[in-house]
């Protein structure tokens, strides 16, 4: 087995990486899913070798925790024994229900295909690093525009066709946008971006391509030397090659959810901010076939694994033939009928997964902490499913709540409205931080839960009509909502 990858590395099935539990192991599918006997397995096996712990991550992937130097490559085994055909490789992703849905404008398949292969073919994934990625989104009902990527690729539907447009380094909003290409054109602008960066060294990212924000979208492909800042590795794409903008109107794709939506989740509002981008993947989507897809979430992107064998065994009874992990932390049960669908989200329900569009859990990011984690300071799921329990009004969708363990942030490395995170000398919180901001307030380890509850009830005490929870959090200030979080 290899050395244990570093932190900051992508955790592969052969490379775990070192965390505050153990060793975690990530691993994505060939096929795209699992079928309900192969999850029941990989979940067993996780009991056997791990803490028994599975995540789902932000981006789909499959997480076992609690593994060790020993029993990591016995899992190895045990998915190899599974059948378990496992990526490797340059992640080149696409939606969870690539190719059965009616709303895609294109299939994203045969492009990220073409994509694996010639990145294969031209050896580019041992140049570089673990976390370069790409995204190629066909426009339907699963939302990928969340999700940063160094090269983007979303379909648009122009003149009768569909194109590609192209985006470097960043999330849908952002990204840097080169343009229009077909689909041959946009594997060649792939490769060639790529290769930029492998340029670069390992450590290197899209972003990194300095002069990537500069680049005229209407010049040809072949003017476009100065996406390198070494100025020394020129794209490869004919000079007949040449990027369009996008039409007025023309760039966007309305998703289309099932009625069961509203029969079976209520299909509401999460305040007026509307529904969270977490929730958009709890639902149910009608497929191209007559059927449906289910789709729930994990709270915090995490179960037991003898939670998630007992939804597997009740998916495969009702007909299941696959089990999809989805962005963001969420399962997709696809091709059941209506009233199987209505079955096993009740089943899903009972057993504590979420299956409601605006469950405040959705709002919530939280790492295992204690005690699961030997470097969590606090027992983050614990505050966050009170606080989800106590403050739904808070959890409207209009921010994101990070409960860190400690100041590390693995569960959400970015800034949230507002930031819990476990310190030496007591829980601290952050406004529009991370979990290693400086803190607006400390309270003793015992006040954590209760200082959240008092930020709450100052929201709804305060807030005005039509205002979000967040918009309230704005006006009312650090200095206020610190004072009510450390208030005795």
């Amino acid at each position: 087995m290899n050395t244990p990858a570093r932190r900051g590395a992508c955790p592969a099935l052969s490379a775990p990486m070192q965390t505050g539990d153990g060793l975690l192991a990530r691993l994505n599918p060939v096929a795209g899913g699992f079928s309900p006997n192969a999850l029941i397995g990989l979940c067993e096996s996780a009991q056997h070798h791990g803490s028994g712990i599975v995540e789902v991550t932000a981006r789909g992937s499959v997480q076992v925790r609690g593994l060790t130097e020993r029993s990591a490559p016995l899992l190895a085994a045990d998915v190899d024994a599974l059948g378990i055909a496992v990526r490797t490789g340059v992640p080149v992703e696409t939606a969870p229900l690539a190719g059965l849905d009616p709303d895609e404008i294109a299939d994203p398949r045969p492009l990220a295909d073409a994509i694996r292969a010639a990145l294969t073919e031209a050896g580019l994934a041992a140049r570089l690093g673990p976390k370069v990625s790409v995204i190629v989104d066909g426009g339907g009902s699963i939302d990928l525009s969340g999700i940063i990527a160094d090269v983007r690729l979303a379909a648009v539907a122009q003149n009768g066709e569909a194109l590609w447009h192209l985006a470097a380094g960043g999330d849908a909003a952002t990204a840097s946008p080169l343009g229009l290409l077909t689909e041959s054109d946009a594997c060649a602008a792939t490769l060639s971006i790529l290769g930029q960066v492998a340029a670069l060294g390992r450590e290197a990212r899209a972003r990194d391509l300095a002069d990537t924000r500069r680049i005229n979208a209407t010049a040809p492909l072949s003017g476009l030397p100065a996406i390198s800042p070494t100025r020394g590795e020129k794209g490869s794409w004919p000079a007949s090659f040449a990027f369009e903008t996008p039409k007025g109107g023309e760039a966007g794709h309305p998703s289309r959810l099932s009625p069961l939506v509203g029969e079976m989740a209520g299909r509401p509002e999460r305040g007026s901010g509307g529904t969270h981008q977490e929730g958009k993947a709890v639902a149910v989507f009608p497929l191209g076939d007559g059927t449906f897809a289910l789709g729930i979430a994990l709270p915090f992107g995490s179960m037991p694994a003898k939670i998630l064998i007992a939804l597997a065994q009740a998916a495969r009874n009702l007909g299941a033939a696959e089990i999809r992990p989805a962005p963001p932390r969420a399962l997709l049960f696809p091709r059941l009928s209506a009233d199987a669908c209505r079955t096993l989200q009740k089943i899903a329900a009972g057993l504590g997964f979420v299956t409601h569009p605006a469950d405040p859990r959705l709002s919530i990011t939280a790492c295992p902490g204690l005690p699961a984690c030997a470097s969590g300071r606090i027992a983050t799921r614990d505050i966050a499913a009170d606080l989800a329990a106590s403050a739904p009004d808070l959890l409207d969708g209009s921010l994101t709540l990070h409960v860190s363990g400690c100041a590390k942030g693995c569960a959400h490395p970015g800034a949230a409205a507002l930031t819990l995170a476990g310190s030496g000398d007591g829980p601290a919180l952050a406004v529009k931080g991370t979990a290693g901001s400086p803190p607006a307030a400390i309270v003793p380890h015992d006040e954590a839960r209760h200082g959240l509850r008092r930020i709450a009830s100052l929201v709804r005490r305060t807030r005005r009509r039509q205002e979000t929870a967040a918009a309230c959090l704005a006006r009312l200030g650090v200095t206020n909502i610190a004072t009510a979080f450390a208030q005795e």
